[in-house]
């Protein structure tokens, strides 16, 4: 949309005050992409039904278009038919989910990030030098369980600062971390510091392991919270990122914050003596999704949205390599 407000002697003196600034960078990262359209080019390329196991990323309107397209979500392996095609998650799962997949002839696409790859050969490595591996998270999250399951004798989940007392490690030399890569930077520096403080030979990964779209996007909603009355970040409810987005903006000053998986949810009394809205959606959401909450302002008399740029994102990752050598196959690549 266009920041230009036109004449402003036409606007009333309320509207003349108002200003919606918009996060860049904001919505879908390069993993996400990359799992959407594997989701979509699989359809394609081998006709409905093509199964997934879990959401393919934590958003429901991503969901339910591709189910309208014909992919069927499922929460376990045994629920996808022998011999059947189907997708692993932008989260990653264990080896033992592979097993399964394998034992049930599954013709398998691995559509796990590839940051989130980095994280299990990350695991793999310090369990095979014999590391206690204290893998940062949250319980029950798949990107955790998959982590976890592939070194799980080794690794012990970390939620944060307050489980740390509890740790318990075979040698206090031989300790690592690791955590789930949609985290709250700060929070997780604040739970290595205290694990840090009890294990000092604490090892670090070789890189960090919360991804550079999640830290974008962070950063990027600091940007814009300072001074905001609102900030509104679009993102289903299950997606860590989304969640931690508002958690940040009012860390930031924002003076309110509230997470919508569209327009819909925005409710009217959010607005009431609001002059500055700020906007931002995690790294799942599609764009139209933000064009619809700017459009709710506009009808509402907010003026078209200043982007307010912190970072620049040009990373494109190559779809899995079972699909990319199907589709050169078709002649389709």
């Amino acid at each position: 949309m266009s920041t230009d407000l036109g004449n402003p002697s036409i606007l009333s003196p309320d509207e003349a005050e108002r200003a919606v600034l918009l996060a860049a960078p904001r919505g879908y990262c390069a993993g996400v992409d990359r799992a959407v359209v594997t989701v979509e080019k699989a359809l394609d390329l081998y006709g409905a039904p093509v199964y997934v196991r879990k959401q393919i990323v934590h958003n429901k309107h991503v969901v339910q278009n591709l189910e309208s397209r014909g992919a069927i979500f499922v929460e376990e392996l045994a629920e996808v038919p022998e011999g059947e095609t189907v997708v692993f998650s932008a989260h990653g799962v264990s080896p033992e989910v592979h097993r399964q997949a394998g034992e049930r002839s599954l013709k398998t696409i691995d559509a796990t990030c590839p940051l989130v790859t980095k994280v299990h050969h990350e695991a793999k490595r310090f369990a095979n030098e014999d590391y206690d591996i204290l893998l940062i998270g949250h319980a029950g999250h798949e990107e955790v369980e998959g982590t976890a399951g592939e070194a799980p004798e080794h690794i012990q989940l970390v939620q944060g600062p307050e489980d740390v007392p509890n740790i318990v490690v075979r040698d206090p030399a031989r300790v690592s971390w690791l955590s789930q890569t949609t985290l709250s930077v700060d929070e997780t520096l604040e739970t290595v510091a205290a694990i840090r403080e009890r294990f000092p030979l604490l090892l670090d990964p070789p890189s960090d392991d919360i991804c550079y779209a999640t830290q974008n996007r962070q950063l990027a909603v600091k940007e814009i919270a300072r001074g905001a009355d609102l900030v509104i970040v679009v993102g289903s409810g299950n997606s860590s990122n989304s969640v931690r987005l508002v958690e940040v903006a009012l860390e930031a000053g924002a003076r309110t914050a509230y997470r919508v998986d569209d327009a819909s949810e925005i409710e009217e009394a959010w607005l009431e003596g609001v002059d500055t809205v700020s906007v931002t959606s995690g790294a799942s959401v599609p764009e139209e999704l933000v064009d619809g909450v700017l459009a709710f302002l506009a009808e509402r008399g907010y003026p078209d949205a200043k982007a307010v740029h912190s970072a620049e994102e040009s990373l494109i990752f190559a779809l899995p390599k079972e699909l990319r050598r199907d589709l050169k196959a078709a002649g389709r690549s």
